[in-house]
């Protein structure tokens, strides 16, 4: 028959330990000119095909390497009155109604709460169209790692480096959105040190987005990419028809990302851990509970059990109140045990 001991006070400890890996399949740091789409996802013929509400992109060619290829992240476009993609239908009233104001308010109601007098707002400035980069849920774990981000882009007028403010604001978050969790500034910089005093890069256009790290995505202001005035854009040139689908304002987003030639991404994933130690006094379990070494009267079959009784543990088992048994530990090797030895088996549960 099994003996139970339950645990006291100071017999557990919770532990949460930090694990931090590139967010990239196979570990890579970088990206770097690795974004491919695939042409069946990716189309945009349709009002109301996946590839108007986004484009995923892959870490090889899905056509070509389909055993390999895994999608890393995706580019989704957003616009406040719907220009950006084809109405769903031409009938009277439906103007505007398309995949692009879809995301714009799918976003918007993740980010506010569901406030649809709110729109996203940049440094001041409130742009009608934004783009949004969607980490693969499986790629980013917990969350995305702040302080080491970076995301060139690269257009007609010049490179756009960006990161995170999270060094800039000494860790701290620039809000907590009760939906999406801690928002820090996309800025022009590099290991979350932005560049120069101000948040405002961009001559009335206003700063360059917003990353949610618990959330796993990303906000670029339409504006600040489409900017010209004085080189601060990277001149996007962002579809505005919404009669109109070529090209796809995803893509050229995609370009921008490939052609930067750098996106570094990194996961945080928090590992709750819970420490129990089983201390085995002298007095206990030196007696196996073995049927093999009883008769069927109870006495022992073995005279040397009786006076000088020596046991082996190999196993502890975790049960709850109701003596169900949740847990197995197995020990590396059996642990002699008689009434001159006392011991402490600690066992770890990852969860």
């Amino acid at each position: 028959m099994a003996t139970f001991i339950p645990f006291q006070t100071g017999d557990t400890v919770d532990s949460i330990d930090r694990v931090f890996a590139s967010a990239w399949t196979n570990n890579t740091n970088d990206l770097v000119a690795n974004h491919h789409s695939s042409s069946a996802q990716f189309a945009t013929a349709s009002a109301t095909s996946s590839g108007n509400f986004f484009m995923e992109v892959y870490n090889v060619d899905p056509i070509a390497s389909s055993d390999t290829a895994e999608v890393q992240y995706s580019i989704a476009y957003g616009h406040r009155k719907g220009s950006g993609s084809l109405n769903f239908t031409n009938l009277e009233g439906s103007k505007g109604f398309s995949a692009a104001k879809a995301i714009y308010t799918q976003y918007r109601n993740l980010v506010y709460g569901g406030d649809e007098t709110q729109n996203f707002s940049f440094d001041g400035h409130t742009p009608e169209h934004i783009y949004v980069i969607n980490v693969n849920r499986s790629r980013y774990k917990n969350s995305l790692r702040m302080g080491n981000f970076a995301l060139n882009l690269s257009g007609s007028t010049r490179e756009l480096n960006l990161t995170d403010d999270s060094v800039t604001t000494s860790g701290s978050a620039n809000a907590i959105r009760p939906g999406v969790g801690r928002e820090f500034n996309l800025v022009s910089g590099s290991g979350g040190i932005r560049v120069g005093a101000s948040n405002t890069y961009v001559t009335d256009s206003g700063s360059y987005g917003f990353i949610y790290p618990d959330a796993g995505f990303i906000i670029l202001n339409g504006d600040a990419l489409d900017a010209t005035v004085d080189n601060q854009g990277i001149a996007l040139s962002s579809n505005l028809n919404s009669h109109d689908v070529s090209p796809p304002n995803q893509a050229k987003l995609r370009n921008a990302i490939e052609d930067g030639g750098k996106f570094v991404l990194d996961s945080q994933e928090d590992i709750a851990s819970k420490f129990y130690f089983v201390r085995v006094k002298n007095q206990e379990f030196n007696y196996t509970t073995n049927d093999s070494f009883t008769e069927n009267d109870g006495t022992l079959k073995y005279d040397s059990m009786i006076d000088n009784p020596q046991t082996y543990i190999t196993t502890v088992g975790l049960y709850n109140d109701a003596q169900d048994l949740l847990a197995v530990a197995k020990l590396s090797q059996p642990l002699p045990k008689d009434f001159t030895k006392e011991a402490l088996v600690k066992v770890k549960l990852d969860y």
